[in-house]
Parts: structure tokens; sequence; C-alpha cells
């Protein structure tokens, strides 16, 4: 075997790129710690170490922007809006693209939903009248980010087939029967991973005088995306899950839309001129962006896209997909444990596959008492719960939730491993400690491990908001 053929192999022993808190010492229940294996990538992504070292470059220099005459405010606008340049090219966005920094995915596509009403106002539309002046159409299989903003205006919705090739039949069938404004479909799946043919999506949308919005909040950290030679015309996703902190998100996409809807938020800096009794808006980003900006959040994002970027495309599949093919082998060894997805012929449909995700279920058991296990009793961060996906958990048959593993550049084999050996733990010997329910969710019972002293409270307090809809 050639040396550079080990070295692909070898791949997913290690990160891929280190981060901030690769060697937390987790507490077990039954005593001692053990090095957190985070596979919960999906929710929020740890903070690549360099994007951290980024923060604490920025920092000094955090002021106000755009209309501070400081030093330190001339510096904090200068790393805005040049973040702005970073995250365009990050996405391969037109020339005339506009970027729009939110708060994360749900508050862009929330925002384009805005805009999308404003169009139809327009066009003659108003709401509980039968319309005639243009639908949304989405995929059953969405996230609540990019399900929710649409289901207030007129709407339609797919059931995702068994197969990639027919969903795209049916899709296209739906915008063969014509009034389609908007396409919303999700970049790959955040419940089982699978990723959609979102060019041939885009094309099917085009062809039939629709335009597509992509929820890549998931894509977008473990995939090159490409709006311009894709065709995409909106692409919305989240700083927290591309190894940023702070809670940035961002909208790119064509501007004639966002300049024609109503501003996100009404507030300072997205004015041309204000008067006790009316307002002229601006254009451009500043016309969402009203208030304070989020500028460490778009200095952190723009770092990590930065960072992606410059990965070989190679290895950074590569490093995922071994971690995932390990972690499904180890399942599929075990009796008693059934992985999910959603097509037939995702694998071998050209770019589709699977992101570093992987959906499963433990036969008889609660998915949030496994979940609950394998954090107190083998130092493993999975999820649990319906994802914020009602509509395709039901699907499944999983009404009740199920878990979901997910990995990223920080993950290595040894995480993967130590989740296949917990579960198979459990099927061999059962819970090792006793649990109870607290305000929703399973915990350990009498745990009397801690949390650092400056955090609020300790695992298994009662207070805690329930998770009834993750």
């Amino acid at each position: 075997m050639s040396h550079a053929l080990l070295e692909k192999t070898s791949l997913a022993d290690s990160p891929l790129l280190p981060v901030v808190g690769q060697d937390l010492a987790a507490p077990l229940i039954q005593g001692g710690h053990v090095r957190y294996a985070n596979l919960d990538y999906a929710a929020s992504a740890p903070a690549v170490e360099d994007v951290a070292a980024h923060l604490n470059e920025v920092l000094p220099f955090y002021a106000s922007v755009h209309r501070g005459a400081g030093f330190a405010s001339q510096v904090s606008t200068s790393v805005y809006e040049n973040a702005r340049t970073i995250v365009a090219d990050f996405v391969g966005a037109r020339p005339d693209d506009t970027v729009i920094f939110t708060r994360n995915t749900t508050d862009s596509l929330n925002l384009l939903a805005g805009c999308v009403e404003s169009i139809l106002q327009a066009r003659g539309y108003a709401e509980g009248r039968s319309n005639v002046h243009g639908e949304l159409l989405y995929l059953d299989i969405e996230h609540h980010a990019n399900l929710l903003p649409w289901q207030k205006l007129p709407h339609r919705s797919v059931v995702a087939a068994s197969s990639i090739e027919s969903t795209l039949a049916r899709v296209e069938t739906q915008l063969r029967a014509g009034n389609v404004l908007l396409l919303a479909v999700t970049g790959a799946s955040n419940v089982t991973g699978e990723v959609l043919p979102i060019a041939q999506l885009a094309a099917l949308a085009h062809q039939y005088g629709a335009r597509i919005v992509v929820d890549a909040a998931q894509l977008a950290p473990h995939r090159r995306i490409d709006l311009a030679a894709s065709g995409i015309d909106y692409v919305a996703f989240s700083g927290h899950k591309l190894y940023a902190p702070f809670g940035a998100g961002v909208l790119v996409g064509r501007s004639d839309w966002l300049d024609a809807g109503a501003p996100h938020l009404a507030g300072g800096g997205a004015v041309k001129e204000v008067r006790l009794e009316s307002t002229r808006w601006t254009d451009g980003p500043a016309r969402h962006e009203g208030g304070s900006p989020n500028v460490l959040g778009a200095a952190t994002l723009a770092k990590a896209a930065t960072i992606l970027a410059e990965l070989d495309a190679s290895d950074w599949h590569s490093h995922e997909q071994q971690l995932r093919e390990h972690l499904v082998a180890g399942f599929q060894n075990l009796d008693g444990v059934t992985v999910h997805s959603l097509f037939s012929d995702s694998a071998s449909y050209a770019e589709c596959g699977s992101i570093g995700v992987v959906n499963f279920s433990v036969t008889g058991y609660d998915a949030g008492l496994v979940a609950a296990y394998l954090s107190a009793e083998h130092g493993v961060g999975v999820r649990d719960g319906k994802f914020c996906a009602h509509p395709l958990l039901n699907r499944l048959g999983l009404p009740a939730g199920s878990l979901r593993a997910s990995f990223g550049v920080g993950s290595r084999r040894e995480d993967a491993q130590r989740l296949i050996d917990g579960v198979a733990a459990l099927l061999r010997d059962g819970l090792g400690w006793d649990y109870v329910v607290d305000s929703g969710r399973w915990v350990p019972a009498n745990d009397q491990r801690s949390y650092p002293e400056w955090a609020p409270n300790t695992p298994g307090t009662a207070g805690a908001a329930p998770c009834f809809t993750d």
C-alpha cells in the first residue's frame, strides 16, 4: 500500500482541524473523568482554535460600526464589511448578490419570507384570499426553520419519495402545475445527513419560472457551495454550525427581492431619512440590519469560512466519510440498533451522499434515556428528540424521536468507537445507573457531579426548559 493511501485511510484517526475543547474532561456518573466525545456538531459545532484566536485579535478593536470616527470604530467597520466579501467568496456569490448578516439560519429564512410576502402584496395578494399571485413550495423533510416561515404564505408541500430520483419527479410535477414563486429546500437533512441535488433542483425551479432558496445550515460546514455555478438564488446558514461562536447567521442572494422587502428590523442604520410620521428606508444589506450589528459574530463566521475554504476538499470529505462509515458499520453489527435514512439511492446519486450525520434508534429504549446514559456513563454527547423536523420524524415512524450522532473537523475515530462501545454495553448489560425524568428530560438519579463553579446549575437540577420540540 502506498504512503499516500495510508495517509488517506488514517485521516479519521485524528481531528482534521484543532477545535476548542477537543480535550475537555467529562465527569462520569460512576466516578472519574473521560475525554468528552462530542458527537453533536450538527446542533452547535465547537469553535476552531484559529477562529478563537482571531476573536482575541479582533476583540481589543471592538466598537461601533459605520458611523464612528474613532480608530477602533474604523477598524471594526472594516472587519465587519470585509466579512461580507469573505462570505460572498465562500459561497460563490454573483457580483450583484447581497450578503446580509442575521442572528442565525432561522432569522435568515424569516427575513426572506418577509421579502416574499412584500412581493406578493405588491402583486395584490391579501391574507385569506384565494391566491393567484405565487406560492411557496417545500419538501416535507425540512427543518422547522425552512418550513414555518412559509406556512403563513400561500404554499404547497411535496412528500419526498423513497428515492432522490422520484422526489425530483414529484417536485417537477408541482412546478409544472405553475404558480410557484419560490422553491425552499434543505441542502442536507439535519436528521439523516443525506444531501440533496441542489443544482438539479435549481435548474428545475428556473425551468418553470421559480426561484430557489437553500437552507444550508447543515450543508455549509461539510460541502463546498457555489451559488453562481449551481444556480441557487438564495442560501442561508449559521456561524454556530460553521465552527464560529456568537450566533451570527447569513443570507446571501439576489438583491432585487431583498431590496423590495419590508425591512426585517425597523431601527437605526436601516434608513435614509426619518420624520415623525414617515420613513424612507435604505437599500442593500443595511435595509435589513437595523440596530447595532453582531460585529464579532460576523468576524468569526468569516474567519471560519476562510479556514474551511482553504481545506483540501478530498481530505475534508474523506475524514468525515471514514468516520461515518465506521459508525454505521459498527451499528450494523449490533442487533437492536437501527440506522434511519430517507433515500434508497442517496449513496449512488451524483453529488449527493451524506454528510457526517447518523440517525439511529435502540430497540426497547427511549431516545432521551439512551442519550442521558451515553453522556453519564460514557462521556459521549449525542442529540435526541425530533430535531425540529416533526413531519419527517413522523414520516419515518419515529413520533417519539430518535438519536443523532454528528461529526465535524474536530472529530476522530475514537469518538465514533466510544459511541459504538457504549451502545453495545447498553444492549449487553443494560443501564448501569438509575435514571429519572426531570423537567421533561431523562437525567441520572442522585447525580452528584457538578458543573464548573462559574456555571449556575448542576446536572439533573430541575428548572431547565423542557426540550420537547428539538
